[in-house]
């Protein structure tokens, strides 16, 4: 269809933030590249037991998906990162509001929420969280929450603006 360009959302982020969010994309991108599973606690996080009562069976199911699963966290991880280095004037930043495709939304709440679990993973949250709140870590993994706040209202009001099908 000639003119019809894909729905994007704007979600406010400062250059710093965007910067911010790079590194830890970066970061991300080589955790998943350089660890295996079972090294680390983070990456175990993110391909969990599907059957705690069962350790072979859970064995048996992550030898067999696990590497598919952190390759397509790799891929999401590499749309997010791609957003982030575009810029209105070329130079990898983004002033005052970062510009998301709507067919990748998806891709950006999978790596954020996987960035929230890796920082959870080196805090020791698991259920509730009762870290130190002066880590700075922890400052990272509330504003990483924000960030996912804000991208699913941004999706949602996108979403209700799209005509019906």
């Amino acid at each position: 269809m000639s003119g019809v360009t894909d729905p994007v959302l704007r979600v406010p982020m400062e250059a710093i933030e965007a910067e911010q969010l790079a590194s830890l994309v970066d970061q991300f991108l080589d955790l998943l590249r350089d660890i295996e599973i079972g090294e680390d606690a983070a990456l175990d996080r993110l391909t969990p037991s599907v059957y705690p009562q069962d350790p072979d069976a859970s064995a048996e199911f992550a030898d067999a998906t696990s590497a598919d699963l952190l390759d397509r966290r790799a891929a999401d991880a590499r749309v997010v990162r791609e957003a982030l280095r575009v810029g209105p004037d070329d130079t990898g930043t983004v002033p005052g509001d970062l510009t998301i495709r709507a067919a990748d939304v998806d891709a950006w709440l999978r790596t954020l929420a996987a960035l929230r679990l890796v920082i959870a993973s080196r805090l020791g949250i698991e259920d509730d969280p009762a870290p130190d709140p002066e880590d700075p870590r922890f400052g990272v993994y509330e504003w990483l929450g924000y960030r996912l706040d804000l991208l699913v209202e941004a999706a949602d009001a996108l979403d209700e603006s799209a005509p019906d099908g």
